[in-house]
């Protein structure tokens, strides 16, 4: 039978997605929590980029560390771990006492969320056929990007109270993250196991019942097997409504012993190569905005309750993108939209940077940001058939963690440059290596719209 998705992939998508809001909301929390503690803390520069980094810092190591567990130990025991270390680690830093006491444990929970979203991608493509892979994909961060504004609004109603049942209002959006993230963690202990991943391993029994399972859930019947273990047929995630054919990553076909190094191999090694240099730009491309934009606006002369609610309103474009991508992300060829979306990021980013007031900061701001997340959306759907599922979590939670590195020394470099050459200076840099990210791209980067997943041909 021809691959199928339904409503259990609809649910699915939704239950991941959700986790991917607190991936989002801490990203974004940094520039909020900086712009509020530059005040009540009295924060130098560094003492700003230190508030913002710590979580970049932590996501670089849970990136790299954490997506490399989950090919080694699976994507749900991860899923799973990953929100419940950030969830303690969150309610935690709300009751530090200094700033010294909030970056470290910033630092520790970003570790625990910082493979959430390579987790996301790895776990939705592995359940999705390719007809489906992108708008689904494309569908769970919109309920993620929602993280955003909520963050920027929340941060401007805490600095308006003050106080809340005792404690200061900042200490609140963090304890809000944490305990967000736990009913999460609850509604995930239900989710499977990637059936591909169980194949992999050996694990078929568990693989064909995972995928017998999501077969009933969408009212059809499971294909039948030629003996009692399931290993004398066709496997049934070879055709069926769960996922897309696999026999290019059959247990007969594949060791699960696949060192990383053979994302260095042909024919990975120039889709590696693009990836790599890819996540070193994107960062400005990308979270430079976000992280900075309250303190971009501080720098132009708003107040901090002005300058997060304007934010608030630009950062309304995140959900309004990553819905706008579910529609054009299977229309348009994935490498080419990543191209036009970043350019218009880079116009934008300009607009925001030279203007002075407000109906145009907060246009320009919107657009941008409408434009980062269909820029986001079909780079974290692109990213996913670039590998086979042996190497797939690792080889994109490496580079993912590029990213992460680079926003953690962006504030650092972005908040001094910032008092120099101001937001002008700031948005025209990141315009120019938006421009060497599109020819990366463009350059190295292969088309994948509508291959199989573990299509590795270049």
């Amino acid at each position: 039978m021809r691959s199928q998705w339904g409503g259990w992939h609809r649910r699915l998508a939704a239950v991941v997605g959700i986790g991917s809001f607190f991936d989002i909301y801490e990203v974004f929390l940094g520039g909020v929590l900086a712009a509020v503690l530059a005040e009540h803390w009295h924060l130098d520069t560094t003492g700003k980029s230190l508030v913002i980094s710590s979580a970049f810092i932590g996501m670089f190591i849970g990136a790299n560390v954490m997506s490399v567990l989950a090919d080694r130990f699976g994507r749900r025991t991860i899923f799973i771990a990953n929100l419940l270390s950030y969830s303690v680690l969150s309610i935690a830093a709300a009751f530090s006492p200094d700033v010294a006491w909030l970056v470290v444990l910033r630092l520790l929970a970003g570790v625990g969320i910082g493979s959430e979203l390579v987790l996301v991608d790895t776990y939705l493509a592995e359940f999705l056929p390719a007809r489906a892979r992108g708008r689904y994909i494309s569908a769970a961060y919109v309920i993620g990007f929602l993280g955003v504004p909520v963050a920027a609004l929340l941060g401007a109603r805490v600095v308006a109270a003050h106080q809340f049942l005792g404690l200061d209002g900042w200490r609140w959006l963090l304890i809000a993250g944490g305990l967000g993230a736990f009913f999460v963690l609850l509604a995930r202990s239900s989710l499977p196991e990637s059936p591909r991943w169980l194949e992999l391993h050996g694990r078929q029994r568990e693989a064909d019942a995972v995928v017998d399972d999501v077969v009933r859930r969408l009212g059809a019947v499971p294909l039948a097997r030629t003996d009692g273990d399931g290993r004398g047929g066709e496997p049934a995630a070879a055709e069926s409504p769960a996922a897309e054919p696999a026999a290019a990553e059959s247990p007969a076909a594949e060791s699960p012993a696949v060192p990383l190094s053979a994302m260095f191999a042909p024919p990975w090694r120039r889709r590696t190569v693009m990836l790599w240099i890819f996540h070193v730009l994107q960062t400005f491309a990308y979270y430079g905005f976000g992280s900075l934009a309250p303190l971009v606006l501080l720098s132009k002369g708003y107040s901090v309750t002005a300058s997060l609610g304007y934010a608030a309103l630009s950062y309304a474009g995140y959900p309004v993108g990553a819905i706008l991508a579910t529609f054009v992300v299977e229309r348009f060829e994935r490498k080419f939209l990543i191209i036009g979306s970043a350019l218009l990021i880079a116009v934008f980013g300009l607009v925001f940077g030279v203007s002075t007031t407000i109906p145009v900061i907060v246009s320009a701001g919107f657009l941008l940001t409408v434009a980062s997340n269909v820029f986001s959306n079909a780079y974290h759907v692109y990213q996913t058939e670039l590998y086979p599922t042996s190497v797939r979590s690792s080889a994109i939670g490496i580079a993912y963690s590029l990213s992460r590195a680079v926003s953690a020394i962006l504030p650092f470099v972005a908040v001094a440059l910032l008092d120099r050459v101001h937001a002008a200076g700031i948005f025209t840099a990141s315009a120019v290596l938006i421009v060497l990210l599109c020819l990366d791209v463009a350059l190295l980067g292969p088309r994948t719209n509508g291959r199989p997943l573990d299509d590795a041909s270049t």
